[in-house]
């Protein structure tokens, strides 16, 4: 059954996608939830209007989308996390702890806009993807680090420097034997 999407829906679409879905999924879902309407022959040239009406405003949201994914492109994050002298993570790092570090620095992403490419359950470095837009996504590295392993002091290595030794002025009149 094809359909069109009124909003994004993750794995199947985005919104004012055409796609081909499963009747069960469609008609008891989709369409029921007001997530997607049928793709009749009339909703697909009302559909068509409004996607050449709005052609302007689809290209300014990219445009923006593109400008966001410039700001996010040089991006690298530490997450801290609480670690098991193993190096296992208790529980596992996830797209809200990278919106939580992307918004202090600086950069408000909405998590849902995140994606983790694999389970983070070790302390190591990660890819995250932002999808701005569903033509732009971008690539963020993060590194999860201990929260809880032991601080090392900086070691100062002791280094003594002999000063040459200074010579008092010669009196040469206290030296010399009174008269």
């Amino acid at each position: 059954m094809k359909i069109i999407l009124k909003e994004d829906i993750a794995n199947l679409g985005y919104k004012d996608d055409v796609v081909e879905v499963k009747n069960g999924y469609g008609r008891n879902y989709l369409i029921p939830t007001g997530k997607a309407i049928l793709a009749t022959p009339s909703a697909l040239k009302v559909h068509a209007e409004n996607m050449r009406q709005r052609a302007h405003k689809i290209a300014k949201i990219k445009a923006d989308a593109e400008a966001a994914a410039a700001t996010l492109e040089g991006v690298s994050l530490k997450i801290a996390a609480k670690v098991s002298e193993t190096g296992t993570i208790y529980g596992s790092v996830g797209n809200i702890q990278i919106a939580e570090a992307l918004e202090q620095a600086g950069h408000k992403i909405d998590r849902k806009l995140i994606t983790v490419k694999e389970s983070v359950k070790q302390v190591g470095k990660y890819v995250a993807v932002v999808r701005l837009h569903k033509e732009v996504a971008v690539d963020i590295p993060f590194e999860v680090v201990a929260e809880n392993a032991p601080v090392e002091a900086p070691v100062d290595d002791e280094v003594t420097v002999e000063a040459p030794a200074v010579e008092a002025p010669v009196d040469d009149e206290a030296t010399q034997p009174a008269e």
